[in-house]
């Protein structure tokens, strides 16, 4: 039996175990091991396993492993409690999606995110008989964001699953985050999770796919931040640059902390 000492963290409502990957040298099977782990009945619980390792072009190399057991490119509340966790005030994080950077003040971290692609606006994405106008951006992962007037009154779970799931995301998939404006500056949002299945208290790469097609929708091309309420109750800050339909200089911001550490008797 090994023995793999972890960390407890959340950020945002997003929890996740973090690990060194020299802890896991006699266990190569993450995949099966984040599923473990990351059981909310048997095992520690969260939404996803972080792994470290040694990385040649950063400080640190970020491997996010969902809670089904699929890698996944980016995850910005996970690369968040990273930050924290090395507790470096400025840190570079190699991830899937490419090398992020972040700035730690106490338990306050800000990361700058790749630059988001592939958007799309006004995709007519038929669903259960209806024509449903959703849009598209990967800000590291893949994210549709969808406008409604009510987002209390949404099943997150059931839409987001048919839209995750939906023929249009193939193979891939997508995250999906429902989106209701408050203010000029200000929207709230709830998400669906590709590899975690189910919706999430946050989802820091969400929040900055919602900021930024809701700053095109409601053409405000003079706001250059946004604070994002999350179902966790926390409100996310997202900054950018925007060009026309181009955005750069893309931070995310918001609170991290550490919850516990234990040993994991992995078999």
């Amino acid at each position: 039996m090994q023995k793999i000492e972890f960390t407890k963290m959340v950020a945002s409502g997003n929890d996740f175990v973090v690990i060194e990957s020299h802890q896991a040298t006699r266990s190569p099977r993450h995949r099966s091991l984040a599923k473990d782990i990351c059981d909310r009945k048997y095992g520690v619980g969260a939404d996803g396993l972080l792994i470290l390792e040694k990385s040649k072009i950063a400080d640190v190399k970020m491997r996010i492993f969902n809670a089904d057991g699929s890698e996944a490119q980016m995850c910005g509340n996970g690369a968040r409690c990273v930050a924290l966790w090395l507790k470096s005030k400025f840190l570079k994080i190699e991830t899937k999606a490419g090398v992020i950077a972040s700035q730690l003040k106490h338990d306050n971290v800000k990361i700058k995110l790749t630059d988001p692609r592939d958007l799309k606006l006004g995709i007519p994405l038929k669903l259960n008989n209806r024509v449903l106008p959703v849009n598209f951006i990967n800000t590291g992962v893949p994210h549709t964001v969808i406008f409604v007037d009510t987002l209390d009154k949404i099943d997150v779970f059931n839409l987001g699953r048919q839209i995750r799931n939906h023929q249009k995301f193939a193979p891939q998939g997508t995250n999906v985050d429902f989106v209701e404006v408050l203010a000029k500056n200000s929207i709230k949002i709830r998400t669906y999770e590709r590899g975690v299945e189910d919706e999430t208290l946050a989802c820091g790469t969400g929040a900055v796919a919602s900021a930024l097609v809701t700053s095109l929708r409601c053409n405000l091309r003079g706001l250059k931040r946004f604070n994002v309420h999350t179902q966790s109750g926390e409100v996310l800050k997202v900054y950018f640059k925007r060009i026309n339909n181009k955005f750069s200089e893309v931070w995310l911001e918001g609170k991290a902390k550490i919850v516990y550490k234990g040993c994991w008797c992995d078999e």
